[in-house]
């Protein structure tokens, strides 16, 4: 019977975790700098879709906040309480970023429906220069995350799509407010509002989801279980490959453990440096938990032969 636990982290992991963490911090200084300014001039001109716009920046700013910190946290060395470390609080983060959005958007389609009984008077010029400035700030905090890893960080990913969400929010508020002016149409304030505001709260379900799903401790979706148990069986002397389990930690450090069961007599090192080498170069993941049993020792058929 033999053991193999390898884990390693390369020097390009290190690299995209600095800048995802660069990425972070620029946009979290932008975001929440313009936030003030938008939710001062959402007031004054009083524009529905501004301040749900400054609604949006105000929940961006804290949730590049919060996944700042998350990064940072992760970044801690694993415990005897924490084995693997605190990596998973990215996961966390980007939880309460997906519940933040849809609860947000939410409140802001309540309130527009509001404005649809009571309409209320906009100063379009006010709102479509606050709103032009926006989004060249939102543009550039989308831009800055971009450089970052937001297809397979989900905590960066949530953080991206909440300034996606403001980056629609001043499209529609510029669209709403040009048709203030030209047509006097106060309506397209809050029109505006609710179709932002459903689509950040897809987006946010979205993340949720993701989030979940990692919690849940579900194997990541571009992982085919299927194929490494049949590249695994297909290593000489591999009689069964059992006991097969793949998760995240957090999005971007899959796990795996498996049982292999093998001829009585095969050198097991072998077949653990051959079946290390396959699931990390085929299959990428790193960190690798596999036992060993030949059929001699697998006292339980069924088991061994799951």
């Amino acid at each position: 019977m033999g053991h193999s636990h390898n884990h390693g982290h390369d020097h390009g992991h290190t690299h995209t975790h600095n800048a995802n963490k660069k990425a972070l911090l620029l946009a979290f200084l932008l975001t929440t700098g313009f936030m003030l300014a938008e939710a001062v001039g959402g007031y004054l001109t009083n524009s529905l879709a501004l301040l749900s716009d400054a609604g949006h920046m105000l929940s961006d700013a804290v949730s590049l906040g919060l996944s700042l910190l998350a990064f940072k946290i992760g970044e801690k060395r694993p415990t005897s309480e924490k084995t693997y470390g605190y990596k998973r609080i990215e996961i966390l983060a980007a939880l309460f970023n997906g519940i933040a959005l849809v609860i947000i958007s939410i409140y802001i389609l309540i309130e527009a429906i509001r404005r649809f009984q009571e309409p209320v008077e906009v100063a379009g010029v006010g709102m479509l220069s606050i709103a032009i400035v926006g989004l060249l700030i939102n543009i550039g905090a989308a831009f800055i995350l971009m450089r970052g890893d937001t297809s397979e960080n989900l905590n960066l990913r949530s953080a991206f799509l909440h300034v996606l969400g403001d980056l629609l929010g001043s499209v529609g508020a510029i669209v709403a407010a040009l048709l203030i002016l030209f047509f006097g149409w106060e309506v397209a304030d809050p029109i505006a509002s609710i179709l932002v505001s459903i689509l950040v709260i897809v987006s946010g379900w979205r993340v949720i989801k993701d989030t979940l799903h990692i919690l849940m401790e579900g194997k990541p979706r571009n992982v085919n279980l299927e194929a490494i148990r049949n590249s695994l069986a297909t290593i000489p002397s591999v009689r069964n490959v059992h006991d097969l389990h793949v998760w995240a930690v957090t999005s971007d450090f899959p796990t795996l453990t498996c049982h292999i069961t093998v001829e009585p007599g095969t050198n097991t090192q072998r077949v653990l440096g051959e079946a290390t080498k396959r699931i990390r170069e085929q299959f990428h993941i790193e960190h690798v938990t596999i036992q060993i049993e030949d059929t001699e020792h697998c006292h339980n058929e069924d088991h061994c032969h799951t």
